[in-house]
């Protein structure tokens, strides 16, 4: 283990084959799996575990205190997976009393001025890009990935294999298997590109196509086309879709193009369901220059 310059509390378990680059701080009450990188001018404080053949790039600084006024010392972590690379500095705050830590899984990559903020539970294999910032209690998937310059409020909840494309601002739920983009931040879209690298079949994401046309283009309230889904979708899949249900924020909505389409779709099943005295009143209407009536 190299630490020229650089201190480590006798009270931190760091393993023998751990390099740790001039001008770290390693506080005590941490623990530092075999394999691990630490980059220069890193501090690890208090409550840090960090697993095997980590590598944590200059300036960044795991377990500070929570930026929450309602924390009042309790002893929480950070508790960060094996082989996860976390970028130039990259911000990450212990839990508070709510969950008592905060989560990074296996594999996942956290570039440059990533913050992960108190009681967040990133999944394994995710990648959250420069800037993205997540405030507290955050909830992301497995294999997810977060554009740069993102924003999450706090208690959100993003699903796995989701993509959420760069600068948006996100309020509310984002269900599994989905793209989201645009301003506001709505549906773009199922990521069936990330679907198929993850060895899902056309068989699976057509499934999940098909879940999603009834949830978001078929014009129904979230409670209606749950009921649809749980109707018309078999057990297994049912299961992946289980945040929608329960949420504490409502799920992210449709693109006012997608809207128009739903609009339009609604427009003509309310058209087609009109007698033949309807249809021609409507016309009588249009013709006296009084337009249409308001669409219900």
């Amino acid at each position: 283990m190299n630490k020229p310059f650089s201190y480590i509390h006798p009270q931190a378990e760091v393993a023998d084959n751990v390099v740790v680059e001039p001008f770290v701080t390693i506080s005590k009450d941490v623990i530092v799996g075999e394999g691990t990188w630490i980059g220069p001018h890193v501090t690890i404080m208090e409550g840090a575990r960090i697993g095997k053949n980590c590598k944590i790039f200059p300036g960044s600084v795991i377990s500070a205190i929570p930026q929450d006024l309602k924390y009042k010392g309790e002893k929480s972590q950070v508790v960060i997976g094996d082989n996860v690379t976390i970028r130039e500095y990259v911000t990450v705050n212990k839990g508070t009393e709510a969950s008592m830590k905060t989560v990074i899984g296996n594999n996942t990559l956290l570039m440059a001025y990533v913050h992960i903020a108190h009681d967040c539970v990133i999944g394994n294999n995710c990648v959250l890009a420069n800037n993205a910032n997540l405030a507290g209690h955050v909830e992301v998937g497995d294999y997810t990935i977060l554009g740069g310059s993102t924003n999450f409020q706090q208690f959100v909840k993003i699903g796995r294999h989701v993509i959420v494309s760069g600068g948006c601002l996100v309020n509310k739920d984002i269900p599994p298997f989905v793209r989201a983009a645009r301003h506001p931040t709505t549906y773009a879209g199922v990521n069936s590109i990330g679907l198929r690298r993850r060895g899902y079949s056309t068989e699976q994401i057509n499934e999940i196509l098909d879940v999603y046309r009834i949830l978001y283009i078929r014009g129904f309230n979230t409670s209606t086309a749950l009921k649809y889904i749980d109707a018309d979708i078999e057990q297994e899949f049912k299961r992946r879709i289980k945040l929608l249900d329960g949420s504490r924020q409502s799920a992210v909505g449709l693109s006012l193009q997608s809207f128009f389409a739903v609009f339009v779709l609604r427009l003509r099943r309310w058209l087609a369901a009109l007698s033949e005295t309807e249809v021609d009143a409507l016309v009588f209407l249009y013709q006296q220059k009084k337009g249409f009536p308001f669409y219900p």
